[in-house]
């Protein structure tokens, strides 16, 4: 790569990392940095073992700041769709994809901007989680792009915010960690990727307890307000990309 595309690169590798210390929304900002200077698939390739470098410094951080109901529902789903991604990766177009995840990110948070939640923490209900968590699973393998569809299940059920921000870093750790063998399968990890993912794993890492720092400092409401904003920004930009 040129000297831009290490600046794209290490871009992507702090979203990587502030998203691994529980800001789940910057990590969609990954792969389309990288879009710019390689193709998308290799873009996902290569960033993938930066998320699981940076997955064990967020599992540290929030090793007890989860919700295990939400987990033992979303980690099967997840499970179902990274399969079904993996079977589909040949047949599925990535823009199809891109464009899914763009509408469901722009229709909920118009939703949540416009309907502000009312009230305390909800309990997770079986079959949205199910259907969201696999499309979380299936967008994630794609393109790393899970976030999405992850917060629409979770942002309603108005977490604690370290509380929601390490049920994220813990099920998508989980995700990542069961993409390696169809990465590699489908020739999306390589010794060329590998040797520029380790350089920039450190960045990544780092990035982590800024992204835990930021969680642990900002006050509830405006944590759910800017994780809203973000997910509404992050998905029209997904469709704008689309745009001929």
């Amino acid at each position: 790569m040129d000297a831009f595309g290490w600046v794209m690169a290490v871009l992507a590798a702090v979203s990587v990392g502030m998203a691994k210390g529980g800001l789940p929304m910057i990590s969609s900002l990954s792969v389309p940095l990288l879009a710019g200077v390689m193709n998308p698939v290799a873009a996902a390739g290569l960033l993938l073992p930066v998320y699981i470098v940076s997955d064990l410094f967020g599992l540290i951080a929030y090793r007890r700041d989860f919700d295990a109901r939400v987990l033992k529902i979303l980690v099967p789903a997840t499970a179902l769709g990274v399969g079904f991604g993996w079977a589909t990766a040949s047949v599925v177009p990535e823009a199809a994809v891109t464009a899914l995840v763009g509408l469901i990110g722009v229709v909920f948070a118009l939703n949540a901007l416009a309907r502000p939640r009312l009230g305390g923490a909800r309990t997770a209900r079986l079959a949205p989680g199910l259907f969201w968590g696999t499309i979380t699973g299936f967008t994630s393998f794609v393109s790393h792009s899970g976030g999405p569809p992850y917060q629409a299940y979770t942002i309603p059920l108005n977490l604690p915010r370290t509380v929601f921000a390490g049920t994220s870093t813990l099920l998508f750790a989980w995700v990542n960690a069961i993409k390696l063998i169809p990465y590699a399968a489908l020739g999306q990890i390589n010794v060329t990727s590998l040797g520029t993912a380790l350089k920039l794993a450190p960045v990544a890492a780092l990035s982590v307890f800024l992204g835990v720092r930021l969680v642990r400092v900002l006050p509830h409401d405006l944590f759910y307000k800017l994780v809203t904003w973000a997910l509404l920004l992050i998905s029209l930009k997904l469709l704008w990309d689309l745009l001929p």
